[in-house]
């Protein structure tokens, strides 16, 4: 099983520490363990809430609240949310596959077709 921390977290995510802490507070489906030492341990399934969470915040401009609702809804099937949720999941790996395609070309010093 996949473990990660905050600092992880962060790079992952683009996000501060903070900010990752107050989701985990305002959206009880984000439990990281705790480590011996005391500090947060976050498995894929949280990496995977708190990815889908920031792109309801910041894509598609959720309020923190509603996009709490809509993660619940997602994740116990309620009402279409899963068949908004696979729309959104397609063109964010479009967009994703695109922004790759200019990477590459980037990296490579070459022209796109």
């Amino acid at each position: 099983m996949a473990a990660y921390g905050i600092g992880d977290m962060e790079k992952l995510l683009g996000v501060k520490a903070h900010v990752i802490r107050y989701w985990e507070k305002e959206i009880p489906l984000i439990q990281p363990r705790k480590n011996p030492g005391g500090r947060r341990v976050y498995a894929k399934r949280d990496l995977l809430i708190l990815f889908r969470l920031k792109y309801l915040l910041y894509e598609r401009h959720f309020t923190l609240e509603g996009a709490r609702d809509q993660l619940f809804r997602e994740l116990t099937g309620g009402g279409d949310a899963g068949a908004a949720a696979k729309q959104d999941l397609k063109a964010l790996i479009e967009a994703l596959r695109s922004d790759l395609v200019d990477l590459y070309f980037l990296v490579h010093n070459r022209e796109q077709p």
